[in-house]
């Protein structure tokens, strides 16, 4: 029986994460994560490798420093959390986490990005019946990352982790980020829908109790976003347009 999805085009309003979702950012970010974590352990005599498993399980979802400290904890490996200023070669979780910041962007301006097709079409539905719209996304490349892709003018509010610093949200899997999405939206959760990639922003959606939490997956398993606590999976925003022709026919009126 094939999976009831929710129709976006009656909800209040959707907050989307922004790699993986919207772009496919999210293997940019892998490929630079894997270089700094293989230089990192290679300088400090780590035998575990970094593997993308890892990725999903540390470090997705999560903002960069948070990220650094919960893989660094799980190879037992304990060093200064630092200063949000520290420079790239320094030994602190603030020193790695902005060197992969710089290697994520050297990567982006010379590879520049555009959003998944299937994610596009959804947006320009979305918008041209009205639904307010936001990002939530723990990366502080969120702004340059939508500007480059094009797609910055169909969001009403961004969270990133900009904005979580300076206001002190806690990270993804907390609910936080996507509760104050919400606020700065103007909708209920109860009443909206939360579109996340990464187990921690599926985690992180549902504890903060929006009414459909879709998992999309890019490579975490449906298996393991159901247990995070997704409410449905897809594989392509596209598959979120199949069941939206009454709603869009109420919202756009009589020819």
């Amino acid at each position: 029986m094939p999976e009831q999805l929710p129709d976006l085009h009656r909800t209040s309003g959707v907050l989307f994460d922004l790699d993986g979702v919207l772009t496919p950012t999210a293997e940019v970010h892998m490929r630079a994560w894997q270089k700094v974590f293989d230089e990192v352990f290679a300088r400090w005599g780590i035998t575990e490798p970094y593997t993308d498993t890892d990725y999903y399980a540390y470090v997705d979802g999560k903002k960069r420093y948070d990220g650094v400290a919960s893989l660094l904890h799980s190879r037992n490996v304990e060093i200064p959390w630092g200063e949000v200023t520290d420079p790239p070669e320094a030994e602190t979780i603030c020193g790695v986490g902005n060197r992969k910041n710089a290697a994520f962007a050297a990567a982006l301006r010379s590879e520049g990005i555009a959003p998944f097709p299937g994610s596009l079409a959804l947006l320009e539905s979305l918008r041209d019946v009205g639904i307010p719209m936001g990002v939530v996304s723990s990366s502080k490349n969120a702004e340059e990352v939508l500007t480059s892709a094009g797609i910055r003018e169909f969001f009403r509010i961004v969270v990133d982790g900009i904005v979580a610093e300076r206001d002190h949200l806690a990270s993804k899997p907390a609910p936080d980020m996507f509760l104050e999405g919400a606020r700065m939206l103007g909708v209920d959760p109860a009443a909206a829908v939360a579109v996340e990639d990464a187990v921690a922003g599926v985690a992180s959606a549902a504890s903060a109790g929006f009414a459909d939490v879709v998992g999309v997956d890019r490579g975490a398993g449906p298996e393991t976003l159901r247990a995070a606590g997704a409410t449905c999976i897809v594989d392509d925003l596209a598959r979120l347009l199949e069941n939206a022709g009454d709603a869009l026919s109420d919202r756009r009126g009589p020819k």
